[in-house]
């Protein structure tokens, strides 16, 4: 397998922008999907339309084993210990705010605490905000240091008697730091505090096994894997979800309904109200075999390569890249730049017309842009179909860019 191969099975990269090859170097904020997974959204919004788990008509049917075979898949790959562990979402938000009613609703109070970090997307810091603000409890944060580090040695005093839960990401999708998000479970589960991790970033560069991590909670989305928007997965221990109350109320997710009083749903189902995304969650299945394709040593060598030259093409650029490893830190390929003189906006624009598609602005990161002292930067984040040729196209490009504006 190589990253040619890899490039035929995505028919969004063979366009042009304003005349140029297209570049793309947003995937960060969603990637392009690979044939296979458009066959399946096609396929079952032509065929297997139909409401899942209500009729007993045939296309009922295939639309609920469609369905439910998708959980069986997300749980192996996850390796959950179960399925009922497996929450359907429309994305890490959804996933995020479901645990940040539902467990807030059941185990935070007045005067209690939560604890995020400083390098959160904007989706795990709101919810919690919102929930603090509903039960009168105190939302503290987790520094970073002046390097983009989270300062993991600070959690043990940061986490007293009365913090609840810690809510962190896997990789931020600013600074591309892998965080060692285990050693942060351990020390939070010495505490005697749950953990959910933010995944948005983590289940695309790392294989993430939910029991070896031991986290409480795993949110992600599927858009960032390949498969189609408005899907997503958050993964929690049974014990919390079977404490928890329902996010929403409606069909699906009531097992009775009385007047008298309504009893809900066994798991997963007490969190899936309503119809679902029924002819988008089946296309994590192909997004799923399509993640193990990339598993491949011949590819991953390549893609290597890609990283590399994409690395020291930014050094040579002068620019100010946030986020940079250290030890044995890994880092995902993913930079987020400023650069003198120049608004971040005005580069991405400039790119633009030169068909380079890149991030610019505050990333739904806005407390760490504070925190760097910035109004906004420049985000540049491959995938495995991008090559060597298009980043020496942007390395030259970029430096075309700056010197128009310095």
């Amino acid at each position: 397998m190589r990253i040619q191969d890899i490039r035929k099975m995505f028919p969004a990269l063979s366009q042009t922008v304003y005349g140029k090859p297209l570049v793309y170097f947003d995937n960060a904020a969603t990637a392009q999907r690979p044939e296979s997974v458009v066959r399946k959204m096609e396929s079952l919004a032509l065929g297997t339309n139909a409401n899942i788990h209500r009729a007993v008509h045939k296309l009922a049917s295939e639309a609920t084993e469609e369905y439910e075979s998708t959980r069986d898949v997300v749980r192996e790959y996850i390796n959950a210990e179960s399925r009922q562990e497996v929450v359907f979402t429309s994305g890490t938000t959804a996933s995020i705010n479901l645990v940040a009613f539902s467990f807030g609703e059941v185990f935070v109070g007045e005067g209690d605490e939560i604890i995020v970090s400083e390098e959160e997307h904007h989706s795990n810091i709101v919810p919690w905000q919102m929930l603090c603000q509903r039960k009168k409890a105190t939302l503290k944060v987790l520094r970073v240091d002046d390097e983009g580090h989270l300062k993991i040695n600070d959690l043990t005093t940061l986490i007293t008697s009365r913090t609840k839960i810690v809510a962190v990401t896997h990789i931020s999708n600013v600074l591309g730091i892998i965080n060692p998000v285990k050693e942060i479970v351990n020390i939070c589960h010495s505490k005697g505090c749950p953990v959910l991790i933010d995944g948005a970033q983590g289940i695309v560069h790392q294989k993430v096994d939910v029991q070896d991590l031991d986290c409480d909670f795993y949110a992600f989305s599927g858009h960032k894997i390949y498969a189609a928007t408005g899907t997503g997965v958050l993964y929690g221990k049974k014990k919390w979800l079977e404490q928890m109350v329902p996010y929403q109320g409606g069909g699906e997710m009531i097992e009775t309904v009385k007047f008298s009083g309504t009893t809900y749903a066994p798991l997963p189902g007490k969190f899936e109200a309503g119809t679902q995304n029924i002819n988008a969650v089946p296309t994590l299945k192909p997004a799923i075999e399509f993640m193990k394709l990339l598993e491949d040593g011949e590819l991953r060598r390549e893609m290597g390569e890609v990283e590399e030259r994409f690395f020291a093409s930014l050094r040579m650029t002068g620019s100010k890249v946030f986020g940079v490893p250290r030890g044995t830190e890994r880092k995902i390929p993913l930079c987020s730049f400023t650069v003198g003189g120049a608004h971040h906006e005005d580069i991405a624009l400039i790119l633009d017309k030169m068909g380079i598609a890149v991030r610019s602005g505050q990333m739904c990161a806005e407390p760490l842009m504070d925190r760097f002292g910035v109004t906004g930067m420049l985000r540049v984040s491959l995938a495995p179909y991008n090559t060597v040729e298009e980043v020496e196209y942007f390395e030259k490009a970029l430096d075309k860019a700056i010197k128009m504006l310095v």
